[in-house]
């Protein structure tokens, strides 16, 4: 396992350079770029001055190429950048004019929150759910729970939020919890307790729509693995020895129906950089969905590529986590 391990990291690095190279030629060669804002930028101070935008001469527009890196060749560029990256230096955005990496720290804590929130309830509630409609399967209550589990699976989460916000935020019934922000105006002023409790009540309702579509996907994986176990020889072994149906499956089939959902596990490192750019603007929330979508849309791209690195690292490493999940969970699998 530990070679297999090193293998897997070694293969990261190839990985990451092809990644990297393409997304830094793509944002290089795409137009609106930093030499481009600042000419902008000039033309426009020249236009409330003078009345009329100025053109910039070639001279100047060489020594702005110069300060933004822009008059040395692309590889020369992707390499001093990838040289600047393994001392954890991203560039300074263009935007925010500080440390691409300070603003990414900045916003991510709000979808960290978001991402391992959900994605610890979501297992806690949709394996022992999983199990039970496996047992009860075919009766009235495993029918309308399925019901209700299709409807968190095809109800956009977006649209989910609009819903709640129309009956539960002051939209048009009921007023019992905030929209916008994480905190409210008086926050410093409450106590410990009113602080605590003023946060969860900002973090309910969207936190419901970061949970639906996750939580109805690993029920229905949960129960079915479950049911697929349950016809296998093993299971009508344990029962052929007196072993109770329940027990049978809690002790036996349970184990066995995890490795499939094992596969999802390894998502928990992806959470660092979790996006969900709708629901963040359906409630009005500053997290890493609506930064990577400014930072697009401003050409911030020193952003973009730190984004775009640090997540496709931590994607790799959750895949290579699930893996070794697989191991504990079933000691039979081996990888060479």
């Amino acid at each position: 396992m530990t070679t297999y391990i090193l293998r897997r990291l070694l293969l990261m690095v190839p990985t990451i350079l092809g990644i990297t190279s393409a997304c830094f030629l793509l944002c290089q060669l795409l137009p609106g770029g930093p030499v481009e804002r600042k000419i902008a930028q000039i033309r426009h101070a020249s236009a409330l001055h003078g009345g009329l935008a100025r053109e910039i001469p070639q001279e100047e527009i060489k020594i702005l190429k110069a300060a933004y890196g822009f008059d040395k060749p692309l590889y020369v560029r992707y390499f001093s950048w990838l040289g600047n990256v393994c001392r954890f230096d991203f560039g300074i955005s263009n935007v925010y004019q500080e440390p691409a990496l300070k603003v990414i720290a900045r916003k991510f804590p709000l979808s960290l929150f978001f991402g391992l929130t959900s994605f610890i309830l979501s297992y806690l509630i949709s394996i022992p759910l999983g199990v039970q409609k496996a047992l009860s399967h075919g009766s009235f209550s495993d029918a309308v729970s399925t019901g209700f589990v299709f409807a968190g699976f095809v109800i956009p989460s977006y649209a989910l939020g609009i819903v709640l916000i129309i009956v539960f935020a002051g939209g048009s019934y009921l007023n019992w919890f905030p929209v916008g922000n994480i905190i409210s105006e008086n926050y410093e002023s409450l106590t410990a307790t009113g602080k605590a409790l003023d946060f969860l009540r900002h973090m309910v309702l969207p936190l419901i729509c970061y949970l639906v579509g996750e939580f109805a996907l690993l029920t229905m994986l949960m129960k079915n693995s479950v049911l697929d176990e349950l016809g296998k020889d093993y299971m009508r072994t344990a029962l052929a020895k007196g072993l109770s149906f329940k027990r049978a499956v809690w002790r036996q089939a349970f184990w066995n129906a995890l490795i499939p959902i094992a596969t999802g596990i390894g998502s928990i490192f992806a959470l660092l950089f979790t996006s969900a750019l709708l629901i963040e603007r359906v409630f009005d929330l500053d997290g890493m969905g609506m930064l990577t979508y400014n930072s697009m849309l401003n050409c911030d791209y020193t952003v973009v590529m730190g984004i775009i690195t640090l997540s496709s690292i931590f994607v790799m490493l959750g895949r290579l986590f699930s893996d070794i999940i697989y191991v504990v969970i079933d000691p039979r699998i081996r990888f060479d």
